[in-house]
This record gives C-alpha cells, structure tokens and sequence, in this order.
C-alpha cells in the first residue's frame, strides 16, 4: 500500500519559540491640555473601563493556551491588560524596556491621538512618508527597528525553544514586528485593534514567521 500523507495543522518546530503578541486594551481618552504623565518618554496612560473589560476578555481567550512565560512593555496599559491572564496562570510577566511604544517626540501626551481624530496635516504626512521622524524629535524608523528586534531576541533567549509565550506590547510595536516579519512597508501593520492577538514564531536561525495578525474574535 502506498505511503499516505494527509494535510495537517501548524505546529511550532521544536527548535523554535512562538510569541503570541497581544496589544494592550484601550487606554484613557486623550484631552487637549491635559497631557498622560510621560514614563522614559513615553505617554503612559491607564486602561479606560473598556480596556479594562477587554483585559478580561483576551484573559479568557488564552488562559488554554500552554505559555510558560508572559513579557509586558514597562508601560501600565500593557502591564494592566496581561494582569487577569498572569492571575489566572500563575506567571509573572517580565517588563522589557525594548517593548515600549515608538517614541513620539514632541507628540507625546496624548497629542499623537488628538492630531490622528482632527485629521491633521502633518498627521497624514506621518502616514504618507510612512516615517516616525516626521514628528519632530520622534524616534526614526531604524532605531524602533533594532529596538523592538532586540526586544523580541531578548525574549526567544530567556523562554528557550519548543515554548509558546506571550507578550503585552503596543500597537506600533506589533506594526513593526510585523513588518519586519514579512519585509513589508513601514506601516503595513500598524493598524492593530485593542487586545487583538497577533502570531510570530521565531525560527531557529533567527529567521520570524507570522502565523497571524490582527485576531479580535474574543472582543466580539
């Protein structure tokens, strides 16, 4: 009888690291003249009630899932939405400074948001050059890049091979990693939603698959 080789699902290589990214909740609502305190740079809001509701739901959503390890950025809205899945799993998430949102220069606080709602000029020139060093004194493109990959090595070195873990990190970090997964434009992938779950297995040879971007179906 001839050998028979049947179509089967994805499994992660023994020798390889899955990353489950999962983007934090939706955070306070910016105010005009009322910056988010600044935390290394970075504008560090809260969860708002529905981040916070949302924290539960991927909560939910991945307690069933084999993690041996969870990483947050050092940002309180990453560090609150892994908070119900590390109760419900017994971990202890690992902040990484590598992990923290693109810096935005002058555009810190809140003002990023603000001129994105009022369609600002410059705004969409940010999204036409597909650059961050529009903004003035924002972080460029290449320095983001090395960082969030440092940040990503950093993590398949301390969980080790054949483990899955997740990470708690920011829209325009998983825009990256994203890109850099797939060669993309710069801003392919930025468009992330709140707490969805985004799929990057690290190879051995440091090569990255994206197994999938974007899963909201917990938030529905």
């Amino acid at each position: 009888m001839a050998e028979r080789y049947e179509q089967r699902p994805f499994a992660v290589p023994p020798d390889a690291t899955e990353i489950v990214l999962v983007r934090h909740g939706a955070s306070q609502a910016a105010v005009p003249g009322e910056p988010f305190e600044l935390i290394e740079g970075h504008a560090d809001p809260a969860l708002s009630e529905v981040g916070e509701q949302q924290a539960l739901r991927v909560a939910e959503r991945l307690a069933g899932e084999p993690f041996t390890a969870l990483y947050t950025s050092r940002l309180t809205r990453t560090r609150q939405t892994a908070a119900p899945l590390a109760e419900r799993l017994g971990l202890e998430p690992t902040p990484l400074p590598e992990l923290n949102e693109v810096r935005l220069g002058d555009w810190e606080g809140g003002e990023f948001r603000i001129r994105g709602h009022r369609r600002d000029r410059e705004f969409l020139r940010v999204l036409e050059e597909e650059r961050w060093d529009v903004i003035p004194n924002a972080e460029s493109n290449e320095a983001f890049a090395e960082r969030t990959r440092r940040g990503i090595e950093r993590i398949a070195a301390d969980a080790g091979t054949g483990v899955s873990v997740a990470a708690f990190v920011h829209g325009g970090v998983i825009g990256e990693l994203c890109r850099q997964a797939t060669a993309s434009r710069p801003f392919a992938f930025i468009h992330a939603d709140n707490c969805s779950v985004s799929r990057l297995v690290v190879l051995a040879g440091g090569r990255w698959l994206l197994r999938s971007f974007n899963d909201t179906a917990h938030l529905a």
